[in-house]
C-alpha cells in the first residue's frame, strides 16, 4: 500500500510540474483538467498554484497531460461529465460561426476510438462527426476492412466546432478543445485509436511529422496503441492513396482481433 501511494505521488507531482510548465507559459485551463488529475491524486494533495489569468484565445496548441504518463486511470468521469463540462462553450472564436457543437458519437465503451480533424458543413448541421461523402467512406473502411459498424466504435474530432470554410483549426482553437478530446479518451479507455489525416496526428500525439511519413506505423498514446493513416476527405481527392490505407486498416484489424475486441 506504501508503494501505491509513492507511485500515485510520483505521478500526481508529474502532473503538477506539467501544468506549471503549461501555466508559466499561460497556455492551460486546468479546470477541464482537474477531474482528471483528482481521479488518481492522493489524499490531502498539496495546494495547486493560483490559475493563470491568460486568455484561451491567446493560447497556442497543447498536450493536456504530459505524455508517457498513467494518467488514463478507469472511471475518472464518463462522456456525459465531460460533455457537461464542455458546455455551450464559448473558448474561442468558433463558437460565432457555429450550428452545433459537435462533441462525438458512438459506444462509450469501445475498444477502438477514431479521431478526425474538425466538422465540415454537413457534421456542423447534423451535430455528429463524419456524415458527409467522407463519413460515408470512413463507414465503407469500417465495415468491409474492419468489420465493424460506426454504433461499435467511438468517433471525435480535435476541435468540435467548424472551422470557417472548413481550413484548418488554428493553434488558439485546438488549445480550448484539445483537453476536452483527451477527456474523452480518458473516459472511453479504448484499447486502440485510428487517427485520420495530419491535423489530428500532430496535435493529438505532438509531432512535427506529416501523415505521409507517419500513416502505418504504430504510436502511443499513454499506453494506448495509435495508427494515423490518411483522412477519409484525402482520399476522395487522391484515391490511388487508397491502397496504403487498406493496409493500414488491415493492421488495425490484426492489432484489435489480438487483443479480442469487441465485436
Amino acid at each position: 500500500m506504501s508503494e501505491m501511494r509513492d507511485e500515485l505521488a510520483d505521478l500526481v507531482a508529474d502532473v503538477r510540474a506539467a501544468l506549471e510548465a503549461n501555466r508559466a507559459l499561460g497556455v492551460v485551463d486546468e479546470s477541464v483538467l482537474d477531474p482528471v488529475v483528482e481521479a488518481v491524486a492522493p489524499a490531502d494533495p498539496p495546494a495547486s498554484a493560483p490559475t493563470s489569468s491568460a486568455s484561451t484565445k491567446e493560447q497556442p496548441a497543447l498536450i493536456a497531460v504530459p505524455p508517457g504518463s498513467t494518467l488514463f486511470a478507469p472511471g475518472a468521469e464518463s462522456l456525459a461529465d465531460v460533455r457537461q463540462a464542455l458546455g455551450d462553450c464559448t473558448r474561442c472564436g468558433l463558437c460565432e460561426g457555429r450550428r452545433n457543437i459537435v462533441f462525438g458519437v458512438g459506444d462509450p465503451e469501445a475498444d477502438l476510438m477514431i479521431v478526425g480533424e474538425a466538422p465540415g458543413f454537413n457534421e456542423d448541421r447534423v451535430g455528429e462527426p463524419f456524415v458527409g461523402a467522407a463519413g460515408e467512406m470512413l463507414d465503407k473502411m469500417l465495415v468491409h476492412v474492419l468489420g465493424l459498424q460506426r454504433e461499435q466504435v467511438y468517433i471525435a474530432n480535435v476541435v468540435k466546432c467548424r472551422p470557417p470554410d472548413n481550413r484548418n483549426p488554428a493553434p488558439a482553437e485546438v488549445a480550448s478543445c484539445l483537453p476536452f478530446l483527451m477527456r474523452q479518451i480518458a473516459a472511453i479507455q479504448p484499447r486502440l485509436i485510428l487517427v485520420l489525416g495530419s491535423v489530428a496526428l500532430k496535435n493529438l500525439l505532438d509531432t512535427t511529422d506529416g501523415i505521409t511519413r507517419s500513416r502505418g506505423h504504430w504510436r502511443e498514446l499513454h499506453g494506448i496503441p495509435v495508427m494515423p493513416t490518411f483522412h477519409p476527405a484525402y482520399l476522395l481527392r487522391n484515391p490511388a492513396h487508397k491502397r496504403l490505407t487498406f493496409n493500414d486498416l488491415k493492421a488495425v484489424r490484426a492489432r484489435y482481433d489480438s487483443l479480442d475486441g469487441k465485436r
